[in-house]
């Protein structure tokens, strides 16, 4: 676990911090689509993205979900941070991307390492401000552009993050992620491909515009 922690954090994080992470930290792994921290969990301990990618969803009244954000290796969750030192219910979904490798920190270390560690200090204020920057992009993305530019954004990002052109993404999946209907999704995207953007393939797309 040692030598996956140093690849992720070693430009971040001192040898000595390193070492007491791999020491109080929990391996954890998950397959690509399952579920890593859902609505209303009660948070005990937050994680260190090593590998892989994770997406972060928020719910509203009605129970459909906005996708906030993605995590990449190096990354933590600026809203699990918030549930863990505040001891309240997630208000997030955390769901694994592809195939993602984490460790997972208990609270009393995290608040311990806050006093002790600048660069951990410092790792977490920048967490919450790129998270922050992030959700502002999104609030963005869903005032100013129209649902051509955001799935357009929705695929390119997803392309970026998963490192290859082709998304495997049902039209409903990306339909529950943008928060609209399959229908106008199925639309648009076979406009996309009329358009030269996208290649579409039976639950997968391929970004040409990238």
């Amino acid at each position: 676990m040692l030598e996956k922690l140093k690849e992720a954090y070693h430009f971040i994080f001192e040898d000595e911090l390193l070492n007491e992470i791999d020491r109080s930290g929990q391996l954890k792994e998950f397959k690509a689509g399952e579920m890593i921290i859902d609505f209303g969990d009660y948070l005990k301990s937050m994680p260190l993205l090593l590998d892989g990618a994770i997406k972060v969803l928020r719910e509203d009244s009605d129970g459909d979900e906005l996708l906030l954000y993605f995590l990449e290796r190096g990354d933590t969750c600026a809203m699990t941070l918030s549930c863990c030192l505040g001891t309240t219910k997630s208000e997030i979904r955390a769901v694994a991307e592809k195939d993602t490798t984490l460790i997972m920190i208990p609270i009393e270390k995290m608040e311990e390492w806050t006093a002790q560690y600048k660069t951990w200090r410092n790792f977490v204020f920048e967490s919450y401000h790129t998270r922050l920057t992030e959700m502002l992009d999104t609030i963005d993305t869903i005032a100013f552009l129209n649902m051509d530019e955001r799935i357009m954004k929705y695929l390119q990002d997803k392309a970026k993050i998963n490192q290859d052109e082709v998304v495997s993404s049902t039209h409903q999946q990306i339909a529950y992620d943008l928060h609209t209907s399959r229908v106008v999704v199925s639309r648009i995207l076979k406009k996309l491909e009329i358009e030269g953007k996208i290649k579409l393939n039976r639950n997968q797309i391929e970004v040409l515009d990238l």
